[in-house]
């Protein structure tokens, strides 16, 4: 026989059994799918929660939260026959519980593989040289392609990252081998464009190194054909106001005898100097009367007076 007592506690034990069947706390970026006799019935929201007893079940309980989802090394072929393996990592997000529930057996599992035969096939349509080029392309290409499966599956495949891509190690060593003759050659051009503008440079600097020079040549030429031009000119100025000067000291009272005397003086300086400078010896027909001779000569002056003028006044200092 039951007492009192042992009723009571299996009341009460059966109460808490029902109590904490029928509340239900929710975490915060989670959601619980609940069946009501393996049905489908309702997806609990964060938060407190009621649920029937012994009627309805929490069924899946999903994070909404945005899962990295490595996918694991596989070997894919190049369009030019190259094999090479890749590895990445997936990030998804649970959109749909409902779906996420009944749409897959396991979506994880789904994903994975759709990545990784969508990632076979686009490797495969392009040579070895791109795929390192085309990243983004590639992984732009894999999200696409699982989102559009992904959408029954409660599933959002919000990026897909390529961790690495690796090539056999003879396509590696070759890659290595070219990227050091690309770098090489290069280095080869650039020496090669600086030894051109080098060139360049000294050619232009020696060319206007050599016009300043004719500048200066021909500035130099004009100054000392412009100073010859101002002397002639002076001297031209000095002999017409010397004329004048002779000419007004001649019409002067004695200065026809002052030319006269000149005149007498230069004929005899020009003998003395015939007779040093020559081998033949020129002798007047009578030395001794040395007057005869200078009378002759002033004879000669005064009969041809303006030629004699211009002679003596054009060595005025002789």
């Amino acid at each position: 026989m039951f007492s009192f007592g042992s009723v009571a506690l299996v009341i009460f034990i059966v109460a808490l059994v029902f109590v904490f069947k029928t509340i239900n706390v929710v975490p915060q970026q989670h959601a619980w799918v609940v069946e009501r006799l393996g049905k489908y019935h309702a997806t609990l929201a964060p938060g407190l929660n009621i649920v029937v007893p012994f009627i309805d079940r929490i069924a899946y309980k999903h994070s909404l939260k945005e899962i990295p989802l490595d996918v694991p090394p596989q070997v894919c072929i190049t369009r030019d026959n190259t094999q090479l393996q890749v590895d990445g990592i997936l990030y998804f997000q649970v959109t749909d519980a409902m779906r996420a529930s009944y749409g897959s057996s396991n979506y994880i599992q789904a994903i994975t593989q759709l990545a990784q035969t969508t990632l076979r096939s686009v490797i495969g349509k392009m040579e070895l040289d791109k795929t390192f080029e085309e990243r983004d392309h590639i992984n732009t290409t894999i999200v696409n392609a699982i989102d559009e499966s992904a959408a029954n599956w409660g599933v959002k495949v919000l990026r897909y990252e390529i961790k690495d891509l690796t090539p056999p190690a003879e396509i590696l060593h070759a890659m290595q081998r070219q990227i050091t003759a690309e770098r090489e050659k290069r280095a080869l051009i650039a020496a090669s464009e600086g030894r051109r503008q080098e060139a360049i440079n000294i050619a232009s600097g020696e060319r206007e190194a050599a016009i300043a020079r004719s500048e200066g040549e021909k500035q130099a030429a004009i100054n000392r054909a412009q100073g010859d031009a101002t002397a002639i000119v002076a001297l031209a100025d000095a002999s017409a106001t010397a004329l004048r000067q002779v000419g007004d000291a001649i019409r002067s009272p004695g200065g026809a005898d002052a030319v006269n005397l000149r005149v007498a003086e230069r004929y005899v300086d020009a003998f003395g100097k015939l007779a040093k400078t020559n081998n033949s010896i020129i002798v007047p027909a009578d030395l001794g009367d040395m007057s005869g001779l200078i009378a002759s000569a002033l004879q000669i002056v005064k009969s041809q007076k303006p030629d004699l003028i211009r002679a003596t006044t054009s060595t005025p200092n002789a």
